[in-house]
């Protein structure tokens, strides 16, 4: 049973193709700077030599073509036939409250996830290609899209309602969505496993810490609440993103430089967060090397400040949870930063957070020696999208 799962970005298809007998990779690969004639093709089958090509792929339908060609490939392709792919799963940002989990995808359903897109402008339309591509390149194959919001949804309205005029929630969707939810799912049923406690009985802060970053508190493996809100932007501070503000001022900018609402949400989204503090990268590898060899006074602040704001939301979150039984950290940066762990979560050895040093520095699975556990847990998004597409086909 090869399940095909796939993450179509602006200009980019990230793919991988999964065996679901025993949930393996057979190959995986990327597609980047679609729309250019310098397009970079990237295809490695778990066992053979990675390919890697540049030439002209014009759109998303001719690079998802490219991608189902070489997976059929007579001598580097792993599928003989169109037809063993039995089912598609797509990573679609933003499903809004129409979508509370994964769908089969329908004419019907596609046109529900173009409204989502006015709340994802950035995500959910290259989403869109990405189907449109696969419907093309497979057509009579299953489709699944699988939402970053849909863990987020059974959120007490308490937890997601802004302090707006109750009418502009009901009229334009204005809420709290969250994101990052099949990668919040994923670790926090993961540490329960590995903690051999039933997901029911634990309260967990899971923090995916990346380019874009976002904290959840789960409790007995529901969300009840979530760093990120209605788009993206709320929450953590980010690689180029600002997260919390007082919301005047973008208001007071826009009236001071003459920005217009979409200049706004450029300087908002792409010239913020660590970019904006440090003043040079939003790349955390030369933030925190800046940090540690203290050879940059702004560089070493936002990453004091990207630390400081973490360990914010991990205490309120244990505190709206009541209790708290583990820290989990995930996402390129959670996953790989002993100095950003060990940072956000010094000195709470009187809240029974304590880390071991060793441990930490190895990035292993159980990084605490305090009450509360502190793990380390890969996310596998792909993973979720793969078996979210069997279940809803098998059904």
């Amino acid at each position: 049973m090869k399940i095909l799962v796939i993450n179509c970005g602006s200009s980019s298809v990230k793919y991988q193709l999964f065996d679901m007998k025993d949930e393996s990779i057979i190959a995986k690969g990327i597609v980047e700077e679609i729309g250019s004639d310098k397009a970079i093709f990237k295809y490695k089958p778990t066992n053979g030599q990675e390919h890697r090509s540049v030439m002209s792929i014009k759109d998303h339908e001719c690079a998802l073509k490219l991608v189902i060609d070489m997976l059929m490939d007579p001598e580097k392709g792993v599928v003989k036939d169109r037809a063993e792919i039995i089912g598609v799963g797509h990573r679609v940002v933003h499903g809004g409250e129409e979508f509370s989990g994964s769908v089969i995808i329908s004419r019907e359903v596609i046109r529900k996830m173009e409204e989502c897109s006015e709340f994802a402008p950035l995500h959910n339309p290259p989403n869109l290609k990405g189907i449109d591509a696969a419907l093309a390149s497979l057509p009579g194959t299953i489709q699944v899209g699988v939402f970053d919001t849909a863990f987020h949804q059974k959120m007490d309205k308490v937890s997601y309602l802004y302090a707006i005029p109750y009418e502009d929630y009901e009229e334009y969707g204005i809420r709290r969505y969250g994101f990052h939810g099949t990668s919040h799912y994923f670790v926090s049923n993961q540490a329960a496993e590995h903690l051999n406690k039933p997901i029911e009985k634990l309260n967990i802060v899971t923090c995916h810490l990346g380019n874009g970053a976002s904290v959840a508190a789960v409790k007995s493996g529901v969300s009840i609440d979530t760093s990120m809100g209605f788009t993206p932007l709320e929450g953590l501070m980010m690689g180029t993103r600002s997260g919390d503000m007082d919301p005047f001022v973008p208001l007071y900018l826009m009236e001071k430089r003459g920005l217009t609402t979409q200049e706004a949400s450029n300087y908002l989204n792409k010239k913020c967060g660590l970019k904006g503090i440090s003043g040079k990268t939003s790349d955390m590898r030369e933030i925190e090397k800046a940090w540690i060899e203290k050879s940059d006074e702004r560089s070493g602040l936002a990453f004091d400040m990207f630390c400081y704001r973490i360990r914010k939301y991990i205490g309120a979150y244990a505190f709206a949870m009541g209790s708290l039984d583990a820290i989990v950290f995930t996402g390129g940066i959670g996953e790989r930063s002993p100095e950003g762990r060990e940072l956000i979560l010094r000195g709470l050895s009187a809240f029974g957070i304590e880390i071991d040093n060793d441990k930490n520095n190895k990035n292993e699975l159980f990084i605490g020696t305090g009450k509360v556990q502190v793990m380390v847990v890969p996310t596998n998004e792909e993973l979720v999208i793969a078996r979210e597409t069997v279940n809803l086909i098998t059904k």
